[in-house]
C-alpha cells in the first residue's frame, strides 16, 4: 500500500496528488488514511522517509558488493541514464522531485533531503577513501569533497533527465563530469 501511495506521489508530485489519489491506490477509506498517518504531508513524509531509507541500504549494499571503491562512484554518477529508454530519467528521483517542489516551502522536506544527502555523501566518502587506497583516486584527492561533487554532479544528471534529455546525451555528460572529477591515474 505505502509503495501504490509512493509511487502516485512520485508520478504526481505533492501537490498534484489529491486525497481521493491517496484513498484510491491505498484502497483505505479516509478515516482509516487519516487515523494511520494523521494527513497528506505526515503521509507524504514517511513515504520519502522509507524511499530514501530503502536508497541508502542499497547504496550500501553495492558498495559491500562493488570490486573496487571507483566502480561504485562511476555508477552512482551514471545511474540517472542507466535505463536505456529514458523512462527511468524522465521520472527522476522521488528525493530531488519533492526536494525541489517543496524544500521551499515544507522545512520537514528540506531537512530530510539535507539528512539524506548526507548519508549519500558518507557512503560516497567511503566508496571514494577506498578507491584511493586501491590506487584509483588521486592521493591529493579529498574523498569527503568529491563525495559531495559526485553527488551535485549526479543530481544536475538527475536534473537534465527530467526535462527528456536524450539519454545519449546524458550518458556522456556523465561520463565527462566523471572524466573531471576522477582523472584517471598515471600507471604506476
Amino acid at each position: 500500500m505505502l509503495l501504490a501511495v509512493r509511487d502516485e506521489f512520485w508520478d504526481k508530485g505533492y501537490a498534484a496528488t489529491s486525497l481521493e489519489d491517496l484513498l484510491r491506490v491505498s484502497g483505505l477509506g479516509k478515516g482509516s488514511l487519516y487515523g494511520a498517518f494523521g494527513d497528506k504531508q505526515n503521509l507524504f513524509l514517511r513515504v520519502l522517509r522509507d524511499y530514501d531509507n530503502a536508497n541508502l541500504s542499497m547504496l550500501r549494499e553495492r558498495l559491500e558488493s562493488a570490486p573496487r571503491g571507483i566502480d561504485l562512484v562511476r555508477a552512482f554518477v551514471l545511474s540517472p541514464a542507466a535505463d536505456p529508454t529514458g523512462a527511468v530519467a524522465r521520472r527522476g528521483c522521488l528525493l530531488a522531485n519533492s526536494n525541489a517542489e517543496l524544500a521551499t516551502s515544507a522545512p520537514e522536506v528540506a531537512a530530510e533531503a539535507r539528512r539524506s544527502y548526507d548519508a549519500i555523501t558518507a557512503i560516497l566518502t567511503e566508496a571514494l577513501e577506498r578507491a584511493r587506497r586501491e590506487g584509483d583516486l588521486s592521493p591529493d584527492a579529498d574523498p569527503g569533497e568529491t563525495a559531495r561533487t559526485v553527488l551535485v554532479a549526479q543530481l544536475g544528471l538527475i536534473a537534465l533527465g527530467r526535462t527528456g534529455m536524450d539519454i545519449d546525451t546524458l550518458t556522456a555528460a556523465g561520463q565527462t563530469a566523471l572524466a573531471r572529477l576522477l582523472p584517471a591515474l598515471p600507471p604506476k
